[in-house]
């Protein structure tokens, strides 16, 4: 096992997650002109919970579910503050 190259991986993978976040906040700003237009309020518990069931049917290895739900939590909660500052 030669650690430098697992961290190479990692930051592989660590610079296409970037890149997807970047691709999320991009819609995250239409979803904040549609609230904005709509009046819709910004948190939706209805979403965020089909949100974490798709991510928890997805996770294959279900060693990793709990801490990718985490994950997602954190990136929905990001969303959240995101759109709070820009909805106004």
């Amino acid at each position: 096992m030669n650690l430098e190259l697992i961290r190479k991986q990692i930051d592989q993978v660590d610079q296409e997650l970037v890149s997807l976040l970047e691709e999320r906040m991009a819609l995250v700003e239409q979803v904040v002109a549609f609230k904005k237009s709509s009046g819709k309020p910004v948190f939706d518990s209805k979403r965020e919970e089909v949100i974490f069931e798709k991510v928890r049917s997805r996770v294959s290895n279900k060693k990793y579910e709990d801490t990718i739900v985490a994950t997602f939590s954190d990136i929905l909660k990001r969303s959240r503050d995101y759109q709070d500052k820009n909805i106004i």
